[in-house]
């Protein structure tokens, strides 16, 4: 190979374009069967040995033709996804991506900027992204805001900001042992479990995050017993610092009372936080945007444009209604990073409102989602969403050997398979074992939870290639299965994880 020649120079472009052009053409040709036919193939197949030996090779040391490793892709790689864009997988709370998307990926790759700061239009166009999440959201502009890799990301950086400002030290600075008093924040019970793990990151301790009982019947926050835990704490020496809402509980789609909390947290000079990355982006649905009122009185919001607006992951956001705090809890001032009005040097690095330094261009495929799909359309597709859960709910109301388990809100319905000859712990055999036979025939793909210390299936829908009908064989399906394993007579030997 010239390449191997001493003394010569190299570069990573082909040798030949042509060639790279027809490989590219194939690839998107590929791409475009790939999503067309996704219905038409299971919703998750096991790896073969084979492929699983693959994974074990050592790193390559010598180069091979870039179609060789694009087979090994197309073989090894495309047949054994997650399973996330297929219209049957309701699995984790996850979305389904979408072609223009995924063509913005590819644009941002290409474009290769680092969007951590630079004058330039990746800059401007992250900036603009977060001025339309935030428009969408209802907060002012003069609100600040990040795109980041997830939810946890999100709410992490909104937590290390409220813990800041209710400290009574700089901790940019100081230690967290120098505050006069601990801090406590407060969520719901049903609350996402990566709050406990930002309030571990920042320093406070998971035993700062105060779970409050949800009520039985809604899965909301109980007010009384939140009102109850700040006096407490107040008495003993503790200081309050955040209440984090939940727009859209994990479990079931639980929403608590927005309005009622903004009102509690103004009264009690709190910070409000919103974990909105399953429901926030509910404000842009017309049929139910209402589910959500009082959003847009929260200090902070954490959303996932890579939930309910298709967009690739990775694509989260949080929204900081004080700006100044928000840059002031992240900037830093190098002097290999100095501001200028002219140059490539920014007036304002994006990374003085987030940890990263180093970002990627996420918000072109944001920007190119919300541009070609609009919002409008997408909001329908979450209202759709909403709807085809009320639609499995009532199937299951209307069977005789179903039973819903929580209350149907937004998009997540939880429910079992049942009789009345089967006990609590022979019903969650049962009912994981129809989870895991679903899974592993290709057919769908739900998970399972525990609702008020009862185990049951768990159906989230969150994808634009949902239909009714892939519903009504989840339900047919389901009470097959079920109607087996009880013939088969083999409960007492089932173990969860083993078919």
């Amino acid at each position: 190979m010239a390449g191997d020649q001493k003394g010569l120079e190299e570069t990573l472009d082909p040798e030949d374009w042509e060639t790279m052009r027809r490989l590219s053409y194939r690839i998107v040709d590929d791409a475009i069967e790939h999503l067309r036919s996704v219905r038409d193939r299971p919703v998750w197949q096991q790896m073969p040995a084979e492929v699983l030996d693959g994974y074990q090779e050592g790193v390559p040391e010598a180069p091979e033709p870039l179609e060789k490793t694009y087979d090994l892709i197309t073989k090894n790689l495309l047949p054994y996804s997650l399973g996330n864009i297929h219209p049957r997988y309701w699995m984790w709370y996850m979305g389904s991506g979408s072609y223009a998307g995924a063509l913005a990926e590819f644009l941002a790759a290409i474009d290769g900027s680092n969007v951590g700061g630079g004058n330039m239009a990746a800059s401007e166009m992250d900036r603009q992204v977060v001025g339309w999440l935030k428009e969408m959201m209802g907060f002012p502009t003069s609100a600040s805001g990040t795109l980041v890799s997830g939810g946890t990301m999100a709410n992490l950086i909104a937590l290390n900001v409220a813990r800041n400002a209710n400290a009574g030290v700089d901790l940019r600075r100081e230690s967290i042992s120098s505050m006069p008093q601990p801090q406590r924040f407060y969520a719901s019970d049903q609350a996402h479990s990566c709050h406990g793990k930002a309030l571990g990151v920042l320093g406070l301790g998971e035993n700062a995050l105060q779970k409050i009982r949800s009520d039985s019947r809604t899965c909301r926050i109980d007010l009384s017993a939140l009102a109850t835990a700040v006096s407490e704490d107040r008495s003993n020496g503790v200081m309050p610092a955040c209440v984090i809402a939940t727009a859209g509980s994990v479990n079931s789609g639980a929403i608590d009372d927005l309005t009622a909390i903004a009102e509690f947290c103004e009264r009690e000079g709190l910070w409000f936080h919103i974990d909105g990355c399953i429901g926030a982006l509910v404000r842009i649905a017309p049929r139910n945007r209402h589910l959500v009122e009082g959003l847009e009185r929260a200090d902070s919001v954490a959303l996932d444009p890579h939930k309910w607006l298709h967009v690739p992951f990775e694509a989260g956001c949080v929204i900081i209604r004080d700006a100044e705090l928000h840059r002031r809890t992240f900037s830093v001032t190098a002097e290999y990073l100095e501001e200028f009005e002219r140059g490539i040097a920014p007036k304002e690095y994006l990374h003085a409102y987030n940890i990263q330094t180093s970002r990627g261009f996420r918000a072109l495929k944001v920007w190119m989602t919300l541009r070609h799909y609009g919002v409008e359309k997408l909001g329908r597709l979450i209202d759709q969403n909403i709807s085809q859960a009320a639609y499995l709910r009532d199937m299951i109301v209307a069977s005789n050997d179903l039973e819903l388990m929580a209350p149907v809100l937004l998009n997540i319905v939880c429910f079992r398979f049942r009789t009345d000859n089967h006990s609590e712990d022979e019903l969650r055999h049962i009912n994981t074992e129809i989870m895991l036979r679903l899974q592993e025939k290709g057919i769908a793909a739900p998970s399972d939870t525990t609702i008020a210390g009862r185990h049951c299936l768990r159906v989230a829908i969150v994808n634009h290639r949902t239909r009714k009908d892939d519903l009504d064989l989840l339900v047919a399906e389901v009470r097959r299965i079920g109607t087996e394993i009880i013939a088969e007579g083999a409960i007492d030997q089932l173990e969860k994880g083993t078919p």
